[in-house]
């Protein structure tokens, strides 16, 4: 008999909140930097990342979170209960990981003089130095440092969250009152590190901070001030461009119309220097306009450590990984036409492993063949000098009907969407502006043949350059019918989502995507009982729907193998007596982003396997137009299986998942050293090679 996870007060117990589980995840990217063993301009590339992902996090996340801890609708007295108490859970998380994040920090710029790379402040310069950055001021930033009074800033609404400030404190001989003002540093214009003439053997830089601190006589001459103190301090704004989409639409409606007091681009955290005095705190706190429930948290001399990504490496390779070239496909790479090989048999790439030019050569290729009619493509974000959109532009002007779905509300990404958007319509393509309120997030190519042998491709990741040399994703390239119809009938929906359109193959979201899933479980679940081959297998990068999150732990309760790789977010818990003694969940965090979403259910001993775009989330299954495609391929579904028994041995860099936030480093039986990133590059390495000798 099936066992029903219904027990309402276990599993509220055993979910995680969305919201905790991200500062977990994020926290795993902190413990990275903090390792000794990781190459150290990759610990500070981490630190970055780490900063990153806390501004992002606070602009949107706890913003919505504000939102409805102020919302003053009786009806949503809960939830805002809710998102009042988990806003002090995150603020004291914060506040502990800010002060790791101290530590490591500092132990890293300790370790990089030890490497013979110094970070000097502005009073350890010596003469040549000081003549140096006097020049490099006058000559590069003279024109972009333009202080303001702070008695001036009634306050910051207006000033962009994407910099930071020095707050300057000034005395002049025989003045008592000190003067006050606020300098934006221009970080645009030069980037964050400066870097010094190098002498005897060392490296020099200075942050930008402190160029400018050390030029302040130069910036206020003239005005007979004496003694110069500068304070960091940086603020993160409500981001206000949407409130985050899991939440229903009528508590939606009801936050938008029922929060007065929160306004366009409120702070809502401040991070200062600690050092910085009580009167120059006062001034600087009064032009932000913060209530009760921000976070304000005293740091330490330099903030916005998301520039670290930027860091220089002064030439120093050895202090960083081995480079992992992409690696080119034997099958892929010859003279034969890729539309031919494609209709053959599916083919994958997976990528940063594979090089994705293989993807922009099918598209170029696709451009020039007169036997192909039409191409349809999703984009969501873009390379900055786009190859993608070049072959597209290429193929308009070669006749072909070519349609490009861009999402335009791509989180950050909004303006070069749009002016992407117009050079595409310049070029002839029909631009589609995705669907009303719902985003587009699926990741699809359709390419129309006047033979009728169509290809599409789908893939996990966003057709972007950039993302495919970090993140791991995982494209799928078929002529099989059933699904290049069901691609094609995706395109149909998006432009006319009124229009009925049902699917064979593809798991589609909004429509049946997380009834189908539901129905695999369940599946799982019936064979287990069956004593049939039962087992679930997934990487995702974050599941937080509590219908999945439910599901999962009844396939657990009744002894179903539930395996995980989950990178982010994650409202599940192994391991707990009764409802998740079969699970077991493992983070990933190494050099490549892992995002690939891989799916295998036992199926009764048929393994059914899918890839795609949707993680288990609301946003994912419910608010988004996604796009899941089965893979028959015994080959390529293999591949799939290596990709996650791999993760799930790894030892190295592999970490628990259990809701507590500790991040214990992930073992196994024979817990024998195992890096899964490092094992796939070599098994797809020795792969091309046993395929070139043939």
């Amino acid at each position: 008999m099936v066992k029903k996870a219904s027990n309402k007060k276990l599993l509220e117990e055993a979910y995680i909140e969305r919201d905790l589980s991200w500062m977990y995840f994020n926290r795993r990217i902190l413990q990275e930097a903090a390792k000794q063993q990781i190459p150290l301009l990759e610990r500070l590339g981490f630190l970055g990342i780490y900063s990153n992902n806390l501004d992002e996090f606070f602009r949107v996340r706890m913003a919505t979170l504000n939102r409805i801890a102020e919302c003053e609708d009786r009806t949503v007295r809960i939830e805002r209960e809710r998102a009042r108490q988990l806003i002090k859970q995150l603020n004291k998380l914060n506040n502990k990981y800010a002060k790791e994040y101290e530590l490591v920090i500092n132990d890293v710029t300790r370790q990089l003089r030890a490497e013979h790379i110094y970070l000097l402040k502005e009073d350890e310069l010596d003469e040549e130095q000081q003549q140096y950055v006097r020049s490099f001021f006058q000559s590069r930033l003279s024109g972009f440092v333009t202080p303001v009074w702070i008695s001036a800033v009634k306050q910051l609404a207006y000033e962009t969250d994407e910099n930071i400030y020095l707050a300057v404190k000034m005395h002049a001989g025989g003045r008592k009152k000190a003067d006050y003002a606020l300098i934006e540093l221009p970080v645009s214009v030069c980037g964050r590190f400066i870097r010094l003439p190098d002498k005897g053997g060392n490296n020099y830089l200075m942050y930008l901070d402190d160029i400018i601190r050390f030029c302040l006589p130069q910036i206020f001459r003239g005005l007979d001030y004496e003694h110069f103190e500068a304070y960091a301090f940086k603020f993160t704004k409500d981001a206000e461009m949407e409130i985050d989409n899991d939440l229903r639409n009528g508590m939606l409606q009801k936050i938008s119309k029922g929060v007065k007091s929160r306004k366009k681009g409120d702070a809502l955290r401040v991070i200062y220097d600690a050092a910085m005095p009580a009167d120059l705190h006062k001034r600087v706190m009064n032009m932000l306009n913060l209530d009760k429930l921000d976070t304000v948290l005293a740091g330490g001399r330099y903030h916005n450590h998301k520039d670290l990504m930027a860091f220089p490496d002064c030439g120093r390779k050895d202090l960083k990984y081995p480079q992992w070239e992409p690696l080119v496909r034997p099958e892929l790479a010859g003279g034969e036409s890729l539309l031919k090989l494609v209709q053959q048999a599916d083919r994958f790439i997976h990528v940063p492993y594979h090089s994705f030019d293989h993807y922009i050569r099918l598209l170029q290729e696709a451009a020039l063949n007169k036997q192909v009619k039409s191409i349809k493509t999703t984009l969501y974000r873009l390379a900055r000098d786009s190859k993608v959109v070049r072959a597209l532009i290429g193929a308009a002007r070669n006749g072909k009907k070519v349609t490009v779905v861009i999402e335009l509300l791509a989180r950050f990404d909004e303006a070069s969407n749009i002016s992407w958007s117009k050079k595409m319509q310049d070029a002839g393509i029909h631009v589609i502006f995705g669907v009303e309120n719902l985003k587009v997030h699926s990741k699809i190519t359709h390419i129309g043949m006047k033979n009728g042998k169509d290809i599409a491709c789908i893939s996990t990741g966003n057709f972007h350059e950039g993302n495919a040399r970090m993140y791991t994703d995982y494209m799928l390239m078929t002529a099989a019918g059933n699904v290049v119809r069901d691609v094609n009938s995706v395109f149909t929906f998006i432009e006319k989502p009124y229009m009925p359109v049902t699917f064979k193959e593809l798991l589609v979201s909004p429509n049946e995507m997380k009834k189908r899933f539901m129905r695999l479980i369940d599946t799982e679940i019936k064979n287990k009982l069956l004593g049939k081959p039962a087992y679930i297998r997934l990487k995702v990068n974050h599941i937080t729907d509590r219908d999945m999150v439910k599901k999962l732990y009844e396939a657990s309760s009744n002894g179903v193998p539930v395996d995980l790789l989950v990178r982010g977010n994650c409202s599940l818990v192994a391991g707990v007596p009764g409802l998740s003694e079969s699970m077991h969940i493992c983070g990933i965090i190494d050099r490549y982003l892992e995002h690939s979403r891989i799916f295998i259910f036992a199926s009764g001993g048929d393994e059914k396997c899918f890839i795609g775009s949707a993680d288990w989330m609301p946003r994912n299954l419910d608010n988004r137009v996604e796009v899941v495609t089965p893979v028959y391929e015994p080959a390529i579904k293999a591949d799939l299986a290596r990709v996650i028994d791999y993760g799930l041995r790894d030892t190295l860099q592999g970490r628990v998942v259990d809701g507590s936030g500790e991040n214990l480093s992930w073992s196994t039986e024979e817990n024998v050293p195992f890096r899964s990133q490092e094992e796939l590059y070599k098994y797809y390495k020795e792969n091309n090679l046993s395929q070139e000798k043939q």
